[in-house]
């Protein structure tokens, strides 16, 4: 009991196996609007999931899966072994998705190696072979592009003596295919409903540890590790999970890989916040939770059991035990408990590596605030809507198309996703450059509607959408133009660096006196987040029906923190009626806490509204998840459009 006790702590504590939440968090992964897949999965938004799925546009399901797979310490022990592994690591990842065929995956294959040292060139060769002439034809699969490296060696003279050091082979594998509904992917997540948890083992009942997390977490490597033995059992498991997953009997899909089994059934613990109560009928208790063989589990309902596993054929099938709803973690073997936990514990040790690295890097107490969110006091995302979410049926505004001028700068990437709302809102949408208005060939007062994308206007040398401000209030002929446009009936709207723009234009914008600046995020780290924000009512056409709602939604910026010019303009604002949307925690409470206010701006301030209401900023991204399935997290109860889609068709309506 000491040693599996012991084993699990180091395992889920090892950076192979633990949280990668501090790198992922800080890259932008929602701009273009087209992604439906991204790491983050469930209402905790945990950061499982095995694949990746963007969308090809944005009136389609259809699109690209991407997976990757590596096991370079398998590389040590035997490299054909190694590069298999990586090949079908690669393609139990992407089998999350709902691909349109194993025929269709293509792969990249990146190569590491020392080129120069016998050992190594062998190792390339072996595992070249194994990959290149073997495995992949037997699965049908192309490998046609990749990369190489193999310059992974240093030498060097000391002494008079020739030294070297040599880096391992390493193989990393890229998969890629085309996506037929990408609604149908597959998450860790897993459901409360009466199920049962399958592994779907590849290895036959063989447990070979060499290379895998235990033994390195005890400074050892072994002698024998995993392997691909059977293509044949690979492909047809492959196959039988796409169909699967296409009639709608799988709940939840994991790989195992780093880590074992019990990293697999830990994270999908984590991702629902439940519990599992296995029972392991095996001897080699160690190997059987430990081992990385070849293998995936899923989650099935109970009146489903019989027909999966008769589905899955000879491809061994081993009913693991249940999941709960109590989060506690129970495993036993044969019959006997043998360790219990409950998920909090497990995941505060997943998650302390990530955790550690992030309190060194950004301002400690909002990684102190992240991990205590890992508590039980945490019900994860759910919605409120304070209006009828019935998509087109009742909006009648006719088949005219108003012009709304899509305003970008240089460095501004938003402007697609921008315009593809406003298009299905009905709107003709027009890309206009501040060169444009500099020029004087665009005319802003054309437009009954402005609306000002996010991005990195020059690269925020002078501060979030400074730069853009003061082309803008430098320029006499284009300021003239919009302090014009802003004292008329039009509307204007403005996103992230567009939001940071227009408060920098106050002064030439109605009844904006009190708007604050965007400074840098508390974080002191550009943050890509789902968060949830309520909406106020302040009377603004763009939100019309609204207010009362708290909605899902992307931010993705590094300077969002609301900074006053004096004292009273928040009190301001709250009076007039002009803050327009706040962060709000999972209880649907204002809060500055971070990281349900990725920023810690005051009172969790996100946008507010000027000139009654027609001018409205905020700093996220509604234009990027204005379609359900454009959303990390969503309600099972959407349908095409997400609750966003009514600002955009707010705006049409209120044109006439």
């Amino acid at each position: 009991s000491f040693v599996l006790d012991e084993g699990i702590e180091r395992v889920l504590r090892f950076p192979a196996v633990a949280s990668k939440q501090f790198l992922i968090t800080i890259g932008d992964r929602s701009v273009t609007g087209l992604v439906a897949r991204e790491q983050q999965v469930g209402p905790w938004q945990v950061p499982v999931s095995d694949v990746a799925v963007t969308l090809a546009g944005f009136q389609t399901y259809q699109g690209e899966a991407f997976a990757m797979g590596e096991r370079s310490p398998l590389a040590l022990i035997n490299a054909a072994a190694s590069a298999r592994m990586a090949v079908a690591e690669a393609l139990t990842n992407l089998m999350a998705a709902d691909i349109e065929s194993l025929g269709r995956v293509v792969l990249s294959a990146n190569w590491m190696a020392a080129a120069g040292d016998n050992r190594e060139e062998q190792a390339l060769f072996e595992a070249v072979t194994a990959v290149g002439m073997e495995l992949c034809p037997q699965l049908g699969i192309a490998i046609p592009v990749g990369k190489d490296s193999l310059s992974m060696c240093t030498r060097w003279q000391d002494q008079g003596r020739e030294k070297q050091v040599a880096a391992p082979l390493t193989l990393i594998v890229s998969a890629f295919a085309p996506v037929m509904d990408a609604r149908r992917t597959l998450t860790p997540v897993l459901k409360t409903d009466d199920s049962r948890l399958l592994l779907i083992d590849l290895a036959n009942g063989k447990n070979r540890l060499g290379g895998s997390a235990l033994a390195q977490v005890y400074g050892q490597m072994g002698d024998t590790c995993p392997d691909v033995d059977d293509a044949s059992d690979l492909r047809h498991a492959l196959e039988v999970t796409h169909a699967l997953n296409r009639e709608g009997r799988l709940l939840a899909y994991h790989d195992r890989s780093d880590g074992g089994l019990l990293a697999t059934l830990a994270e999908m613990a984590f991702a629902g916040r439940v519990g599992w109560d296995i029972d392991i009928d095996n001897d080699d208790l160690l190997g059987s939770l430990f081992s990385e063989e070849l293998g995936f589990v899923v989650q099935v309902r109970s009146t489903d059991v019989a027909l999966v596993v008769a589905r899955y054929g000879e491809v061994r099938c081993i009913d693991l035990g249940s999941v709960t709803g109590d989060q506690s973690l129970r495993i036993s073997h044969r019959g006997e408990l043998v360790h219990a936990a409950h998920r909090k514990a497990w995941q505060r040790l997943w998650s302390e590596p990530s955790y550690k690295m992030q309190r060194l890097r950004d301002n400690p107490a909002c990684a102190d605030e992240e991990y205590a969110s890992i508590d039980d006091d945490n019900p994860g995302f759910t919605a409120a809507l304070g209006f009828a979410h019935d998509e087109d049926t009742t909006f009648n505004i006719g088949n005219s198309k108003p012009r709304i001028a899509v305003l970008r700068e240089q460095g501004v990437n938003g402007q697609i996703e921008m315009a593809a709302a406003f298009d299905r809102a009905g709107f003709q949408s027009v890309d206009v450059h501040m060169s444009d208005l500099v020029s004087g060939s665009v005319d802003l007062l054309d437009f009954g509607v402005l609306a000002a994308c996010g991005g990195f206007s020059y690269g925020d040398v002078l501060g979030g959408g400074g730069g853009w401000a003061k082309s803008v209030l430098y320029h006499e002929a284009v300021r003239e133009t919009f302090q014009r446009f802003f004292d008329s009936d039009r509307l204007a709207l403005g996103i992230c660096n567009g939001c940071q723009m227009m408060a920098n234009l106050k002064s030439l914008i109605p009844g904006a006196e009190h708007w604050p600046r965007f400074v840098r995020n508390r974080s002191e780290q550009f943050e890509g987040r789902n968060v949830l924000v309520a909406v106020n009512p302040t009377g603004s056409p763009w939100l019309d029906a609204m207010s009362g709602s708290v909605i899902p939604v992307v931010v993705a910026h590094g300077e969002g923190r609301v900074e006053f010019d004096a004292d009273g303009d928040f009190e301001g604002l709250s009076q007039a009626k002009q803050i327009a949307v706040q962060y709000v925690d999972n209880h649907h409470r204002t809060t500055e806490l971070y990281p349900a206010n990725p920023n810690g701006s005051m009172q969790g301030l996100a946008g507010v509204t000027a000139a009654d209401g027609r001018v409205l900023v905020m700093m996220p991204h509604p234009e990027r998840v204005f379609r359900a399935c454009q959303n990390a997290w969503s309600d099972s109860d959407w349908g095409e459009d997400g609750p966003w889609m009514r600002l955009f068709r707010n705006a049409r309506v209120a044109l006439g």
